[in-house]
């Protein structure tokens, strides 16, 4: 039964750490907005060219035209498939999105597995290679969940293993890598490895459904040492990402959004006036050196 409990630990603290980050992200102060057009949220055909609002006649009396779907379309093109790198580095991109393309499978993969638990409390019968069932919605999530979970373990298990070796060995990538990245990329690939060590033993994810079906009923969870290995490594990895750099999947979207495309008009009586009054009036700490922030100090030195 602990490790149901841990298992709840771990997918509460991974949801409630992510949330906190995005909270603090929220509250930050305003950053230095870059405004670098193209702008997608520009709509018509501004938003491809590198036009903006600016060019209308008397633009600050007409109300606000957003493009959101723009804007929401040019994220998705970064998140799901890492559209900067791949134009700036193509050689990395392969590496890089082999690790991302395999998380998101995996996560494609808890679905399935959580859809094939449901499918069997419910009646339905999932079967295995050497019985496939006449259920057709059955077969479907089995090879779906197959075919999704043995891709995503080995693309991320490649991606993590070659970037900690490309960092290893690269005298370019080693010297700005610190010690916690390639901490972060063998702990990706300790858990995947766990896994695999599992999979190898039951290849239709059985013993997936059995820990959804655990989950779903709060019942304890039947784990060998191998499975029990892979499921604390799993849940320790759920709870140490959101409170890492790999969190940049909640700072994208505030990258985006609120650094590279925020050209919100400073009008007055705006909110962004409030905003831009609020940042100008922000005080340094009375600890900073900088002879333009602190002369007292630099004459202490002296």
């Amino acid at each position: 039964m602990l490790l149901t409990v841990f298992v709840y630990v771990s997918i509460l603290a991974f949801i409630g750490l992510s949330l906190y980050k995005a909270y603090q992200y929220a509250k930050m102060p305003m950053h230095g907005r870059w405004e670098l057009y193209p702008v997608p949220k520009e709509p018509g055909g501004k938003g491809h060219y590198g036009g903006s609002y600016y060019e209308d006649l008397e633009w600050w009396n007409k109300p606000r035209e957003v493009s959101h779907a723009g804007e929401i379309i040019d994220m998705l093109k970064e998140m799901l498939f890492i559209k900067n790198l791949f134009i700036n580095q193509r050689r990395q991109w392969w590496l890089s999105y082999a690790l991302h393309l395999g998380i998101y499978l995996l996560g494609l993969w808890t679905v399935l597995l959580a859809v094939g638990a449901i499918t069997e409390l419910s009646g339905l019968t999932l079967s295995t290679p050497e019985g496939v069932s006449n259920n057709a919605w059955a077969s479907l999530v089995y090879y779906a969940t197959f075919i999704s979970g043995g891709a995503g373990a080995l693309l991320l298990g490649f991606g993590s293993l070659s970037l900690f070796l490309k960092r290893c060995f690269n005298n370019t990538f080693a010297k700005y890598t610190t010690p916690q990245e390639y901490f972060n990329l063998f702990f990706l690939f300790a858990v995947v490895a766990s896994g695999m060590v599992v999979w190898s033993a039951d290849p239709g994810f059985n013993y997936g459904r059995e820990i959804m079906k655990a989950l779903f009923t709060f019942s304890p969870i039947q784990a060998d040492t191998a499975l029990t290995i892979h499921i604390l490594l799993l849940g320790a990895v759920m709870i140490y990402i959101p409170q890492t750099k790999m969190s940049h999947y909640v700072g994208k979207y505030f990258a985006f959004h609120k650094v590279l495309w925020d050209n919100e008009p400073n009008l007055r009586n705006s909110k962004m006036e409030s905003i831009v009054k609020e940042a100008i009036s922000y005080k340094p700490k009375a600890s900073w050196s900088a002879p333009h922030i602190n002369p007292a100090a630099q004459q202490e030195k002296k």
